[in-house]
């Protein structure tokens, strides 16, 4: 085979192995679901080796989508990191074998301080198991790695489970993206998540026009204000809405006519509009779902405060 043959074949088996869980979920997912939500501190993830690194993946999901959790290596807990837990706390602890010394030298101070564990492990007899308020079975039949040894599909059945414990969260809390960005506040995504109409709409030198205007002044109005469309108010109020599409369209309807017709001929009457503190993403759905390419932004009297266009919520 080459090297193509043992990506897809990896593929293929560490695929089986995330399918493979379907088959072993019972109601110890729905019971450490509800552990995790009803928990009034933090979720305290741990593991060892590879199944640290995958806990320190899960416990950065978890904490990203609403539900407070760190990562901490068991090693350290012997030298003071015992200090972070109380006993409102709830431990994920992660181990394929369930039985990793480092591992289950932390679990009895856990028990100690009465603090619920979560275990999850590739072996439901597993000490691990033995001692863990709710155990999740995340056994694979191989590894991916062609010696049976390198721990891959594995982790990536670590993973899969820890995400769909985020995912049953993020569910049962009703997540929303509004949420989502106040824990992502640097970055496009923060940027696309906050960023209201009053932020990026344009405000002057809007191309006004009155409804009687004709269509070859208005041509002028609107090239000149670069938006590509024209606002007709009559004393202060928004009475419709024309693009360069609109005029385009006109001028091979009426041909010779074309210069005699006015802008209340061809314009919308009811242009869409939001307000200053809608969410571009918001505004991005209204422009997907009826196919325009900008929006009026309106104050609670509708009178006119900007324009937001296609290119500006482009951050």
């Amino acid at each position: 085979m080459n090297a193509k043959d043992y990506a897809i074949q990896c593929f293929k088996d560490e695929a089986a192995a995330v399918l493979g869980l379907i088959e072993k979920l019972d109601d110890k997912f729905e019971q450490a679901v509800e552990l995790m939500y009803h928990c009034k501190g933090k979720i305290i993830v741990t593991g060892v080796g590879k199944s640290g690194h995958i806990g320190a993946k899960i416990a950065a999901t978890l904490s990203s989508t609403g539900t407070p959790s760190f990562f901490i290596n068991p090693l350290d807990v012997f030298h003071g990191d015992l200090g972070v837990m109380t006993p409102d706390d709830v431990v994920l602890a992660i181990s394929n074998s369930g039985q990793t010394d480092e591992l289950l030298r932390f679990i009895p101070m856990v028990l100690h301080m009465h603090i619920p564990i979560i275990g999850m492990s590739g072996h439901p007899d597993s000490l691990l198991a033995k001692y863990s308020t709710c155990h999740l079975n995340i056994g694979v039949d191989k590894e991916a790695c062609p010696l049976n040894l390198a721990p891959t599909s594995s982790t990536m059945a670590q993973l899969a489970m820890g995400d769909a414990l985020a995912i049953a969260l993020i569910e049962k809390r009703n997540f929303q993206p509004r949420d989502f960005a106040q824990f992502h506040p640097g970055g496009e995504l923060g940027k696309r998540l906050l960023t209201t109409a009053q932020d990026v709409m344009r405000t002057d030198d809007m191309p006004i026009l009155p409804p009687e205007m004709h269509l070859g002044e208005a041509i002028i109005l609107v090239s000149k204000g670069k938006l590509g469309l024209g606002i007709a108010m009559v004393d202060g109020k928004i009475e419709g809405l024309i693009t360069d599409g609109d005029i385009r369209r006109a001028m091979e309807k009426w041909q010779a006519e074309f210069f005699d017709r006015t802008v209340s001929d061809i314009m919308t009457r009811n242009p869409k509009t939001v307000t200053a503190d809608t969410k571009i993403t918001e505004i991005q759905k209204i422009m997907n779902k009826y196919k325009v390419h900008s929006v009026l932004v309106v104050d609670d009297d509708n009178h006119l405060l900007g324009v937001v266009d296609h290119y500006s919520c482009m951050i």
